[in-house]
């Protein structure tokens, strides 16, 4: 076996992280892969690398030699792969759900000369992606207020627009008329749920676990546009931002304010800056636009202004 960038990167992270467990989620890899990897390495490296305790890992003498060289060898691999994303690479962008059929237009028109090659996919595997190299960014969505994504793997990351989360509703059903529901109201309907690998079950799990709020669950979807399908035809409710919204279905806000944010990640030093900022910029356009269509949704930012300060004059008449 040969040391690859791939396991510097590995003792880099673990080096970082201060423990197998918390690599191992960073790197998406199981545990016992991982430190099946790291035994190879060392095999390789001649040495351990790390002291194993009750409370985590410490690099080696060895370790404290080797880490800082391999942390230089994986940012100058991150430095060729940014230089081979020059103006004439393609451009590899992931986001997760959101991509309604006009979205990929509009990030190529941003990148002119420059081909845009996009993929819709769930939020792990897009983080999987890009922590492997397979993407080069994507754009996620998850909870402001709740933990729910683990994007703690030495990712950077642009917070694009943060989105209120409102309930879904069938259009027929009473509430759908009223700018706000209560939890009463709402328990009246029958609701699906996101799976737990989705990040709005993190979020419904912590709007139930106070009491008082334990509506009748019909189904566990596996997304929004599902979830969608189920408020439509099944008359159920369930909780969605505008972005996962779509045409058919009411909107509802409700007590607790509840907030999503819609972030791009990628890996520090693998795509360059300038890209980052041109492709913020037109993001953060084209949600401006997007929202418009969705119902209350302007009106609503208007009464809660600083709601969305990555959108500077969305809710402004006109």
């Amino acid at each position: 076996m040969q040391l690859e960038i791939r396991h510097a990167r590995v003792v880099v992270t673990l080096a970082e992280a201060g423990s197998i467990s918390k690599a191992a989620a960073r790197l998406k890899l199981p545990q016992p892969s991982l430190t099946a990897q790291l035994r190879r390495i060392e095999q390789v490296t001649g040495g351990e690398l790390f002291i194993r305790s009750s409370t985590g890992i410490t690099p080696t003498r060895l370790g404290r030699r080797l880490v800082p060289m391999l942390a230089e060898l994986v940012a100058k691999a991150d430095a060729v792969l940014a230089e081979a994303t020059s103006e004439a690479a393609t451009l590899r962008f992931g986001v997760a759900e959101w991509t309604p059929t006009t979205l990929p237009a509009a990030v190529q028109g941003s990148m002119p000369g420059r081909e845009v090659r996009t993929v819709t996919l769930t939020s792990a595997a897009a983080l999987a992606e890009v922590i492997g190299g397979q993407l080069d960014l994507v754009l996620v969505s998850g909870p402001a207020e709740v933990p729910a994504l683990g994007m703690d793997a030495g990712l950077a990351t642009e917070v694009v627009v943060t989105e209120p989360i409102w309930v879904a509703v069938p259009q027929e059903s009473p509430v759908s008329g009223q700018s706000r529901a209560h939890y009463a109201e709402l328990t009246e309907l029958p609701w699906v749920r996101h799976v737990p690998e989705h990040w709005v079950h993190e979020v419904e799990r912590w709007l139930t676990a106070g009491g008082g709020f334990e509506p009748e669950v019909l189904h566990e979807v596996a997304g929004h546009a599902e979830a969608m399908i189920w408020v439509r035809d099944a008359g159920t409710a369930t909780l969605v931002t505008p972005s996962g919204w779509s045409r058919g279905a009411g909107l509802v806000t409700i007590d607790e304010p509840l907030h999503s944010e819609l972030k791009l990640v990628w890996r520090p030093g693998a795509v360059e800056e300038e890209t980052v900022r041109t492709l913020t910029a037109a993001l953060r356009s084209y949600y401006a636009d997007y929202a418009r269509t969705v119902p209350g949704l302007v009106s609503w930012a208007r009464e809660h202004p600083g709601e969305f300060p990555q959108l500077e004059g969305f809710a402004e008449p006109g």
